[in-house]
């Protein structure tokens, strides 16, 4: 692990880039539409989106989470799976914040040596995962 090298979407990010891209900063969206850039989605974020969506909280987002795999693909990212490993360092690591969807991503990015793209002032200055937003 941690030879990746790229950027792993929060589920925001991932929102935004696909309905509604005015509202990612002028660097998240400038690498998100990099040709080069190697872009990653979290396993986690297609079960955040859907469940999200199941409680009526992202009543408009149907679209991607009946198509999620192919509109990842669209934006030119690699679905990253939840590994056990990223399962375990998201519990033990030493971070106030609770939600387990954004643990995982945090884990996910510095197991895997990603840059998290988030607008989320929760991952602002995490000593593990680099952010860009």
């Amino acid at each position: 692990m941690g030879v990746m090298n790229g950027y792993l979407l929060d589920t925001h990010v991932l929102l935004w880039a696909v309905q509604e891209d005015r509202k990612l900063s002028a660097p998240a969206r400038a690498v998100i539409e990099r040709l080069d850039s190697k872009l990653f989605v979290s396993a986690i974020s297609a079960f955040e989106i859907g469940n999200k969506y199941r409680l009526g909280k992202l009543p408009g987002y149907s679209l991607i989470v009946e198509n999620y795999q192919e509109i990842a693909q669209k934006l030119g990212a690699d679905e990253l799976p939840v590994r056990s490993s990223h399962a375990c360092y998201a519990a033990k690591i030493d971070w106030a914040h609770r939600d387990p969807f954004d643990r995982i991503l945090a884990a996910q990015a510095a197991l895997e040596s990603l840059t998290l793209i988030s607008g989320d002032a929760a991952f602002s200055g995490l000593p593990w995962a680099p952010v860009l937003w």
